[in-house]
């Protein structure tokens, strides 16, 4: 699977392993930036692209990183076509994709450890989308107002 990741500063170191770790699990990954430490640049282009590029690519995932993770949520929920979850423990990450179809995952790189973050990115690219009524329900119901927002 294609994985595109994007980060600040705070998320570069991180992204590297997380890059590694993918491409051990044979995934794809592709570092859409940044390609240097920058002790002071922004993370809005970089994950604004990201989620520009998973919504591009169907069938594709998305890992966004900063310090806290919320900035980074925020502006992937910003593209059209995203879902993007602020992970903050294992469950957190499973059920964001199964319940919620999540296909960006945001998480905070000063908030958890590499080992924590290695591990619901593993969680989130491993679980499946649920096809419960339920969850279908709530997602068909997020979509609509989507669709009638852009109208």
């Amino acid at each position: 699977m294609r994985v595109y990741l994007g980060s600040d500063h705070a998320g570069y170191v991180v992204k590297r392993v997380l890059i590694r770790r993918l491409r051990e699990l044979d995934h794809d990954p592709v570092d859409v930036g940044p390609h240097a430490f920058v002790q002071d640049d922004d993370y809005p282009p970089y994950v604004l692209e990201t989620a520009r590029r998973v919504v591009a690519d169907p069938g594709s995932l998305g890992v966004v990183l900063g310090g806290s993770g919320n900035g980074e949520a925020i502006a992937a929920n910003k593209v059209d076509g995203i879902r993007a979850v602020l992970a903050w423990s294992e469950d957190s990450a499973r059920f964001g994709r199964e319940h919620h179809h999540a296909n960006v995952i945001s998480i905070g790189a000063r908030v958890h450890s590499v080992a924590e973050t290695t591990r619901f990115v593993e969680v989130f690219v491993k679980a499946p989308v649920s096809r419960d009524a339920r969850h279908l329900r709530r997602i068909g119901m997020l979509t609509d107002y989507e669709q009638r927002r852009r109208k």
